[in-house]
């Protein structure tokens, strides 16, 4: 055992509803309110040096679980159970060493323990992986929070053979024999990153579009928040199974884009996100070339594209994304549950990989390398994350080298969330210039 490696640690969690100001349609399914689930973590080194961390995460079910059997609040109340004993099974048996293996440790015993919570819930069917991994990604946050607190250090500094002796080959493969985790994290936070402000499938373009304004101060409309916040950066909801609507929504949020003070000649991005509606690749191809029909610059704005087509990439194997690839980069986010599934979706055509710390710090960490190693596109979303999970979310995406924007949704939908973080961390919840200040966090632990 190393001195810096935890040798032991208590847990407590809690969790908080929060409603949306507007609803979010996304995949076919509008959402109106979240739940954060949130751990603290009093951890000791075995150097007796001892910090409480927390981590903190928005229990996104309908993106994690959009089951065909049970409604939205049977799948919030298994996820949330399967938390809390995520974290009672951490507390009562704990693991020692680097977060990373703690945290590899810990995954090994979550089927079992989904599986305690199917037969508790009477659940006529799994819970699917990538809901045991939201499930733990507060947990795995707070470890590796409170590992970096106590030793006074930034955790993407603690990655290095001195603190994590194993290479990535013991958690990849013989493929990876050799490289180390630290060559693919940088050590200090981008100073800052243009942030991708999402245009979901429900919400206003311009102020002719505005229904039933939720009058509370902020933006109601794509037209203000871009001049509020000085947005640049744009991913765009689409439908999947309406061509026509798809098309014209495209052009439409360029229209918009044009609009503006920034006005033509700015340097536009948009990422298009299918949510995995489409029927296959070539839905995806037309639509792209429909969109460059009738407007070519609106293409030319497109930076990547999001999961077009089903998660389950075994089942559906001639959904594949070569010939789309051709044309922009597309990337994996909901498939993208470990290295099979990366490997997988490479094969299948897809070019690059959307990290996200709801899916554990742990695996966002290793896939981020993975990705970087095999020269594919990195970028990283969040899950309408707020306050802490904001904080962590985007302190990811200022340590991966590769990764040039980040998400904040939580700040159009559920603001009243990123309240107790606003003024120690200004500028990364009020946006200006349509970046976020990411220098901010490089603090020990997670930076937040």
């Amino acid at each position: 055992m190393l001195s810096t490696d935890l040798s032991a640690y208590t847990l407590s969690h809690e969790t908080e509803a929060i409603d949306y100001r507007t609803p979010m349609k996304f995949g076919g399914r509008v959402v109106t309110g979240v739940s954060l689930f949130t751990v603290q973590c009093d951890a000791q080194t075995h150097s007796g040096a001892r910090a409480v961390g927390a981590g903190s995460m928005t229990m996104g079910n309908a993106w994690a679980w959009p089951s065909q059997q049970l409604d939205s609040q049977q799948t919030l109340a298994a996820v949330l159970r399967l938390a809390e004993k995520i974290v009672e099974d951490a507390a009562d048996s704990p693991e020692t060493g680097h977060p990373l293996d703690v945290c590899l440790a810990l995954a090994g015993r979550r089927a079992s323990l989904a599986a305690e919570v199917e037969r508790e819930l009477d659940l006529p069917e799994s819970i699917p992986e990538l809901a045991i991994l939201m499930a733990a990604a507060p947990l795995e946050a707070a470890l590796f929070d409170a590992h970096g607190k106590a030793l006074r250090t930034s955790s993407y500094q603690l990655l290095g053979a001195d603190c994590l002796p194993n290479d990535l080959g013991v958690y990849l493969g013989a493929d990876f024999k050799g490289l180390r985790l630290d060559q693919f994290v940088s050590a200090q936070p981008q100073a800052s990153l243009p942030l991708y402000h999402l245009v979901g499938a429900l919400d206003p373009l311009t102020a002719g579009e505005v229904l039933d304004p939720v009058g509370d101060g902020l933006p109601e409309h794509l037209a203000e928040w871009i001049e509020r916040d000085g947005l640049t950066h744009l991913k765009i909801k689409l439908a999947g199974d309406d061509l026509d609507w798809d098309v014209e929504r495209v052009r439409a949020v360029s229209r918009t884009a044009d609009a503006s003070s920034r006005g033509t000649t700015a340097d536009w991005a948009f990422s298009l996100d299918f949510n995995e509606r489409c029927e296959n690749a070539e839905y995806v191809l037309e639509m792209l070339d429909r969109v460059e029909a009738g407007d070519a610059r609106a293409l030319q704005r497109v930076q990547y594209i999001e999961q077009p087509t089903h998660r389950d990439l075994k089942s559906h194997p001639e959904n594949t994304m070569h010939r789309v690839a051709e044309r922009l980069p597309v990337v994996i986010d909901e498939s993208l549950i470990d290295l099979d599934s990366l490997l997988l979706a490479r094969q299948q055509g897809y070019s690059g990989v959307a990290l996200k710390a709801c899916k554990g710090h742990a695996e966002a960490l290793l896939m981020g390398a993975v990705a970087q190693h095999l020269n594919m596109y990195l970028c990283v979303q969040d899950l309408t994350c707020v306050g802490m999970s904001l904080l962590h979310s985007a302190s990811l995406a200022a340590h991966i080298p590769t990764v040039a924007a980040i998400e904040s949704n939580g700040r159009q939908y559920c603001p009243a969330g990123n309240d107790a973080y606003r003024d120690r961390f200004p500028g990364m919840f009020d946006v200006s210039g349509g970046r976020v200040p990411t220098r901010l966090l490089d603090g020990p632990g997670l930076g937040y």
